[in-house]
C-alpha cells in the first residue's frame, strides 16, 4: 500500500553528518596555483559552517614561498576565490588554527622538520591528531615524498594514522601509473591512499547513482534494450590558460578523458552495488572499466579563431607551446561495453578545449518507440528520441526531453523539457566539490576516490588509443577555436546515424 502522504523532502536540511576526529590537514604545494584558487577557500569554507573538528589544524609546505608570506597568501586565496561570503573574524580564527614551512621537497631535512611541526601542532591543541597529506604538487614528487614521509615514521603504521591524497595526473600511461602505485603503496597501505578527481566531488556526478538506483522510473530502463547511446561531453571554452607546459605533455586525452570522463563512464555503466559503501561503489566501478575497448577515434587541435566574440590564437601560437607541436587538444572516442547490459548499446565521449561554450555533460539517449501509429506522417517523422541530460557543469542539475503535442487543433508534436536545476530546487549553494573531497577524506569516506584498479582499468583503455596516434594511424586535424571540433569527431559518430548534441 502507498502512503498519501507526501513525505518530507530529505534534501531539505542537511543531513546528518558523521563525526570528524581530531586532524591535521598538511597541504604540500600550499603556494601554488590549486591551493590559492581551491584548496584554501574549500578549508574556509568548511571552517565558517562548523564542519571541521574542534581540533583541526592546517599546516602549508611549500618549496618556494617564504614562510612570513603564507598569512597574506591564504588571506588573498579566501577573500578572491571564497564560495561564501568572507567572514573576517571567522578568517582570522583559522588563521590561527595554520602554520607553514618552505622547503626543498627532495630533502630528508623538510620531512624531518615537518614531523616536529606536528609534534608541536598536537601538543598545543591537546592531542594526537590524525595526518591527512595532500600532494598539490608536481606529479614527479608524489612517489619520493611518499617516500619520504614514511622514512620519517609518518607513513604506514603511523600512530596517530596517516592519509595520503595524490591529485591527478596518476601517471603518464599505464606502465607509469603501476610504477606509481607501486611507489606509494610501498609507503602507505592502499586503504589509506586517495586519489583525487575533483569530478567525484560534484553533485550531479554523485546524483547520478541515485538517479540510477533510487528511482524505480530509470533504473528498469538502463540497459541495452531501452537505451539506443550514451555520449559525454566535457567542453572548455578556454585555452591552456598558462599550463602549456605540462598540457603540452599530456593533452586532451591525458589530461580529461583518462581521468574525468572514464569516472563517468563507470558510473553510468556500472551494475548496482550490492551495498553503498566505497569497496563495493569502486568494485562495480572497476568491472565496468574492465568490460570497456575503444573501437574508433578523432583527434584535433585547434586553430585561431573566436570564441565568446572575441578572436584567439591558435595552439600553436599560445604561450610556451612549441610550433611544431602535434598535441591533441580535442579527442573523441567510441566506446563499446562489452557485457550483459549494455552490448550493442556504443558510449561516444569527447573533450577539447577552444569549444563553443563550456559544458560538461552525460546524456542518455534512448530508443525510439517501435511503432508509431499516427496517420499523418509527418507527424510520425517529426517524433524523436527521448533524452535523458546531466549537466554536470557549469550548470549542475538534469533535463529529461519528452514529446508532446502542440495546443491547437492540429495533430502537432514538439519536444519540451523537464528540467532540475540544484540552485533553484534547493535553494542553497552547492559546496565546491574539494569541499566534499576534503571532508570525506577527514571523515575517512573512500567512496568518492579513485581506487589503484580503477587508474589502471583507465590507463589500459586509452594506451591503445595513444599508441595508434602516436603511429599517426589516426590523423592530427585542425578546427577553428569556437567550433565543436574536428570534422572526423562528427564522422565518427554519423557513421553510426548518430549526431553529436548541439554544444
Amino acid at each position: 500500500m502507498i502512503d498519501s502522504d507526501e513525505p518530507d523532502n530529505p534534501f531539505a536540511a542537511d543531513v546528518p553528518g558523521v563525526e570528524v576526529q581530531p586532524a591535521t590537514y598538511v597541504l604540500f604545494g600550499a603556494s601554488g596555483d590549486l591551493a590559492a584558487k581551491k584548496l584554501l577557500p574549500a578549508v574556509y569554507n568548511l571552517y565558517a559552517e562548523g564542519r571541521l573538528p574542534e581540533r583541526f589544524r592546517l599546516l602549508g609546505v611549500g618549496s618556494r614561498m617564504p614562510e612570513h608570506n603564507f598569512r597574506d597568501h591564504m588571506i588573498n586565496a579566501v577573500r578572491q576565490h571564497s564560495r561564501t561570503a568572507v567572514d573576517e573574524q571567522v578568517l582570522e580564527s583559522l588563521l590561527e588554527r595554520c602554520d607553514y614551512i618552505q622547503g626543498d621537497f627532495t630533502k630528508p631535512a623538510l620531512f624531518t622538520k615537518l614531523k616536529e611541526k606536528l609534534h608541536a601542532g598536537d601538543k598545543a591543541v591537546g592531542g594526537p591528531t590524525r595526518r591527512l597529506f595532500y600532494l598539490a604538487v608536481a606529479p614527479r614528487f608524489f612517489g619520493p615524498i611518499a617516500q619520504s614521509l614514511h622514512e620519517v615514521g609518518l607513513a604506514r603504521g603511523a600512530d596517530p594514522e596517516s592519509v595520503l591524497m595524490i591529485e591527478k595526473p596518476f601517471g603518464h600511461d599505464l606502465e607509469s601509473a603501476i610504477a606509481l602505485n607501486e611507489e606509494v603503496t610501498a609507503a602507505f597501505d592502499e586503504s589509506h591512499i586517495l586519489r583525487l578527481d575533483h569530478y567525484l566531488g560534484k553533485e550531479t556526478v554523485q546524483n547520478l547513482l541515485i538517479f540510477r538506483f533510487a528511482n524505480g522510473i530509470f533504473e528498469p530502463l538502463w540497459n541495452r534494450r531501452y537505451i539506443d547511446h550514451v555520449q559525454i561531453t566535457a567542453a572548455e571554452d578556454l585555452g591552456t590558460g598558462g599550463r602549456a607546459g605540462y598540457y603540452d605533455q599530456s593533452g586532451a586525452i591525458r589530461d580529461v578523458i583518462q581521468n574525468h570522463v572514464m569516472q563517468l563512464v563507470a558510473l553510468t555503466a556500472m551494475e548496482p552495488p550490492a551495498i553503498f559503501d566505497a569497496d563495493s561503489i569502486r568494485d562495480e566501478k572497476e568491472k565496468a572499466l574492465k568490460s570497456i575497448r575503444c573501437v574508433a577515434s578523432a583527434r584535433g587541435q585547434y586553430t585561431a579563431g573566436d570564441v565568446d566574440g572575441g578572436p584567439v590564437p591558435g595552439y600553436l601560437e599560445e604561450e610556451d607551446v612549441p610550433p611544431t607541436s602535434t598535441t591533441d587538444t580535442f579527442a573523441a572516442l567510441k566506446l563499446e561495453v562489452n557485457n550483459w547490459r549494455w552490448s550493442g548499446t556504443p558510449f561516444y565521449i569527447r573533450a577539447g578545449k577552444r569549444m563553443p561554450r563550456r559544458s560538461t555533460e552525460i546524456t542518455i539517449a534512448f530508443r525510439p518507440v517501435p511503432h508509431k501509429p499516427f496517420a499523418d506522417p509527418k507527424v510520425a517523422q517529426s517524433i524523436r528520441p527521448n533524452l535523458l541530460t546531466l549537466s554536470i557543469q557549469p550548470n549542475e542539475g538534469a533535463s529529461l526531453r519528452i514529446e508532446a503535442k502542440a495546443p491547437g487543433v492540429a495533430q502537432e508534436l514538439r519536444p519540451v523539457r523537464m528540467d532540475f536545476l540544484y540552485g533553484e530546487t534547493f535553494t542553497r549553494d552547492t559546496p565546491e566539490a574539494y569541499e566534499r573531497l576534503i571532508l570525506d577524506a577527514l571523515r575517512g569516506d573512500a567512496t568518492l576516490f579513485t581506487r589503484a584498479d580503477e587508474v589502471e582499468q583507465a590507463w589500459r583503455i586509452v594506451d591503445p588509443v595513444i599508441d595508434a596516434w602516436q603511429r599517426n594511424e589516426v590523423p592530427l586535424e585542425p578546427y577553428i577555436a569556437g567550433t565543436p571540433g574536428p570534422a572526423s569527431a562528427d564522422e565518427l559518430i554519423r557513421a553510426d546515424g548518430r549526431k553529436w548534441r548541439r554544444l
